[in-house]
């Protein structure tokens, strides 16, 4: 058995973690990233293969934080931010048998066969409306009363399918979607809201938070890459095993199995978890059950993302960021992206590269049907939206158990137990997606706050 001794642990080597490891080593502290896997970044990863090049987690990510902005920023010239093509702005959803372009302007907004003309008269009325009193008003509660349900079936239903893989009927919007929750509560409305926030004075870094979509050159894999590289390998530990965190006088002891199998205990003043709530009972044996169940329950979209990859493509034209799949039109896909089309370089000249995703909290029984069963859904479906017969030269299959979490109505005793968890055990601070956001943006924004509290 070894024993060492640091200041500052981070369980969890995903991009939050990744992330807090920079800062703290950009100003001098002492710390170790502990990760389970034998590799860092967690979902994140980049593969090329058989002239294809692939994201098998996250495909992209939003440049909508001035901390992501800042963090790409510091790294300039070591990783280089790929943003999207500009037909990628353009993002199709399904109605009746076929692709239809979301509205980008008035004169789209009044000719799209997406929403009824009734609710098309009645948005005129959205910022005349009250705002809502309910805090836990879901979203598709929220977007029916202010805008319609046909805007709720045939824009947000489909959006949060592609975002959380879940159900606007379960997810509580001040939880899920704080941004457009703040935008009625504060400004009486979701289009004068975004018409002052519009106006409103930006500093230079804000201003560089565009709400581009982004990768990195050569994938996002680089990013973790560039990441390790800047925290330092003295600094990173991987492939540990059953690691456990108990509290001691002044700090904690954090033990874990090394990929020799040896026994490794670290002493910290502060641990900072990142895995999720499912995780946290094993790494934080010494919680009562009523601290831990809120996080431990908590509901995880089960996500199977399918790749493939045609050398000559000859089905639907690839114009447009993807396409994704409203509950209502009964297909077995949450949407299909394009990513030949959003950036270069990522298939053979005349090529097709399709990111397939299926499964969410409306269909998790998918995601543990065999690769056979998954594959003839998946080629019925490219074949019913997309318009090809043909057989991909690739195809590669991935699930995720535990892909998205749920910020639904258990969401306030859940953030009610992380309060009192951290309280109770100064120095224990509970971070990564079980709060604060699902989104690349999010987990940056997060370990740059939590950076602050280390740093005088």
């Amino acid at each position: 058995m070894s024993t060492k001794s640091t200041d500052i642990i981070i369980i969890g080597a995903g991009l939050t973690g990744l992330s807090l490891a920079y800062y703290l080593k950009k100003a001098g502290k002492q710390f170790l990233l502990l990760e389970q896997q034998d590799r860092t970044g967690g979902v994140i990863n980049t593969v090329t293969e058989n002239d294809f090049t692939f994201e098998t987690g996250p495909n992209t990510g939003v440049l909508s934080s001035p901390e992501l902005a800042g963090l790409f920023e510091d790294l300039q010239g070591k990783c280089s931010l790929d943003t999207a093509n500009t037909q990628a702005k353009k993002r199709y959803v399904w109605k009746k048998g076929k692709w239809n372009a979301l509205p980008s302007g008035l004169i789209s907004a009044i000719n799209t066969p997406l929403f009824s003309m009734y609710d098309k008269f009645r948005i005129l009325g959205e910022p005349f409306r009250k705002p809502g009193t309910d805090c836990n008003e879901t979203i598709a509660e929220l977007v029916t009363r202010r805008l319609g349900k046909s805007y709720l079936d045939y824009a947000v239903d489909p959006f949060i399918s592609g975002i959380y893989a879940g159900d606007p009927e379960k997810l509580v919007t001040r939880y899920a979607m704080p941004k457009l929750y703040a935008l009625e509560q504060n400004y009486g409305s979701f289009i004068r809201g975004a018409i002052k926030k519009k106006g409103e004075p930006k500093t230079l870094l804000q201003k560089k938070a565009t709400g581009e979509v982004f990768s990195v050159k050569g994938g996002l894999k680089q990013l973790i890459l560039t990441l390790n590289d800047e925290i330092g390998i003295d600094n990173i530990r991987t492939g540990c095993k059953e690691i456990k965190v108990l509290p001691l006088d002044g700090g904690f002891q954090v033990s874990y199995l090394n990929t020799s199998g040896e026994s490794v205990d670290i002493t910290a003043s502060r641990v900072v978890t990142t895995v999720g709530g499912y995780a946290l009972p094993e790494l934080l044996p010494f919680l009562t059950d009523d601290l831990l169940k809120p996080l431990a329950n908590m509901l995880y979209a089960g996500v199977v993302q399918v790749v493939a990859g045609f050398k000559n493509w000859n089905g639907a034209k690839l114009d447009a960021f993807g396409g994704l799949m409203p509950t209502r039109e009964k297909h077995g896909i949450l949407g299909i992206l394009f990513p030949s089309a959003i950036f270069t370089d990522r298939t053979p000249e005349r090529g097709g590269l399709l990111s397939v995703f299926l499964g969410g909290v409306k269909n998790p029984g998918l995601i543990n049907k065999t690769d056979s069963e998954i594959e003839t859904l998946v080629y019925k479906e490219i074949r019913e939206t997309m318009g090809t017969t043909e057989k991909a030269e690739l195809l590669k299959i991935f699930r995720y158990k535990y892909a998205i979490p749920q910020y639904d109505m258990s969401s306030g005793e859940r953030l009610a137990s992380i309060d009192k968890i951290q309280s109770t055990y100064p120095g224990l601070i509970l971070a990564g997606n079980i709060r604060d956001g699902i989104g690349m943006p999010d987990r940056v924004k997060q370990a740059r706050q939590l950076s602050e509290l280390f740093i005088p």
